[in-house]
This record gives C-alpha cells, structure tokens and sequence, in this order.
C-alpha cells in the first residue's frame, strides 16, 4: 500500500510545480509562497481544530514535540523559498532534474549522517546522479544559465538538498508522530513564519521589487501539495516503507513538469535534456536495485 501512496505523493507532486510555474510568471515569490502556506494550513485546519476541541495540545503533547515539528517548518520553508526563486527564474526542463536528483542527495545523507553501507550498485546511482547534475550545467550554460554565473542554478540545489534533509527527517518524525499531526502543525508553523517574513519585507519595501498579481493557479499549489504530503506522509508511516524507494518514487513527479514545459512553454534544447533526464532516471532506478540487495 505504501506504494500506492507513494504514486499517488509523486503525481501531485508534478502538477504542484507546474502550477507554481503558471504562479510564478511575472510575479511576487514572497507573497505567492505566503498564499501556499496559507491555503494549506486552512485545508489542514480540521485536524488542528479538532485536536484543539479535544484539549490536546499537538505532537506528543508537550514542548519538545512541538520544537520538533517546528525544526521541519524551518528547513522545509528554507527549501521552498530557493525552490520558488529557482522555479520562477529556471525553465522547468532544467530545474525540474535537478529537484529530481533529491534520492542520491538523501543517499549521500544517510551515509554521512547515519554511517549506512552502500553497495556497488547504489554507488554507481550516486555517481550517474551527479554526472547528471553535471549534464544539466553544461544544457544550462547554453541558455544562459551556469553555476558559474546563475545563482538561480545554485538556489534550485540548495532546494534540493534541503529537500533531502527533510526526507531524512520525515522517516524520524513518521516514528513519532500521526502523519495528520505532523502536516497540520508544520503548516501552520510555517504560515506563521512567513506571515513574520512578508511583513519584514514589506518594512524593507523598495519600488524594485515585483508587484503581486492574484492567479487561481496559487491555490492548485497547495491543493497538489497538501494531497501529495499526505500521501508521502502515510507512505513512510506504513510498516515496511523504504525512504529511499519513496523518494525515488517521488522524484518521477519531473516527468510531468518536465512535458509541461516541452509541450506547453516551447522550452530549448529538448534532445540532449532528455539525454540528461534519461541517465537520472537510470541513477534513479540503480538506487532502488541497490536498495533491495
């Protein structure tokens, strides 16, 4: 069942980027990105309400839970706010695989941080990941965009790999807590850091920054977004779940953005993207082989 629901996070996922990107266009990112946490922290409401009628008082019932829960919020948020700058300034047939190499960097954690053993095969993933990323800096210097010269390259890995601290964090989080309480208190928690940030923003306002125009597609944000939480969260909380197929699973939401804007937005260089998106579907594949050996 855990991948079924691990599907399903993966299709909400694609159409979640590509309706930032239809919100992005020629648009506030502060304020769009305010907008999400709100309409999801409304769509969770009831689970907060609720546990409010009853006189809990959320995760685990005291101060520690919630510090936990707020850490999430804080990378998390971290993650979408380079996420969004990168989104909005990137074509999605290049941002869209870096977000997707998401599974090597959470290998590369689990490593690091928890001193797992890898295999040869799952070594070989990692290396076809990065030869991957290293694929899409050479297809972005031809359009403008390298890490020499684009810090919006650099936002959408440091999305990335925040992305990836967090995935490692859920597994521990998803021992602890209900994935209902988890996605209810983290959304308000971070509706309410944002609140703090636009308003300091809007202290700081200079007649640079870019008008906010109101786009029905904000609210598809964090409606694919909160059904694809949920089902990732129920995901990893099923007995027997694997982080590392989860997110594998995940990261084939690039498939739908990655159209999107073939299709749609007419975006260059399609042949040797599909190249690049190819070998990271490959490394992609050879972390979950490696995962079952």
């Amino acid at each position: 069942m855990w991948i079924i629901f691990a599907l399903v996070s993966a299709v909400g996922l694609g159409f979640y980027d590509v309706m930032k990107k239809i919100s992005l266009k020629d648009n506030n990112v502060p304020i769009v990105l305010w907008f999400n946490t709100l309409f999801g922290t409304l769509l969770m409401s009831p689970v907060l309400i609720n546990c409010l009628a009853h006189g809990g008082t959320g995760p685990g019932e005291g101060l520690t839970g919630h510090l936990l829960i707020a850490s999430k919020s804080v990378i998390v948020l971290s993650s979408w706010i380079l996420g969004y700058f990168a989104i909005k300034h990137l074509p999605l047939t290049i941002q869209g695989p870096i977000n997707a190499s998401r599974p090597v960097m959470v290998l590369v954690g689990a490593l690091l941080i928890f001193g797992e053993q890898l295999n040869f095969i799952q070594w070989c993933g990692i290396l076809l990941g990065f030869a991957s990323l290293f694929m899409i800096s050479r297809v972005g210097s031809k359009e403008g965009f390298s890490f020499k010269h684009s810090k919006w390259l650099w936002m959408s890995v440091g999305a990335t790999a925040l992305g990836a601290v967090s995935a490692l964090y859920d597994k521990y989080l998803m021992t602890r807590f209900e994935p209902l309480m988890v996605q209810s208190w983290y959304s308000l928690y971070q509706l309410a850091m944002m609140s703090v940030a636009v308003l300091i923003l809007r202290r700081l306002h200079t007649h640079s920054s870019t008008p906010f125009h109101w786009k029905w597609a904000i609210v598809g944000i964090s409606v694919f977004l909160t059904g694809a939480d949920l089902a990732y969260f129920y995901s990893l909380s099923e007995a027997g779940s694997m982080i590392s197929i989860v997110s594998m699973i995940r990261r084939g939401s690039v498939l739908i953005p990655f159209f999107y804007g073939v299709l749609v937005l007419h975006e260059k260089n399609i042949k040797t993207k599909l190249v690049d998106l190819g070998i990271l579907l490959v490394s992609l594949a050879l972390l979950v082989i490696g995962s079952e050996m």
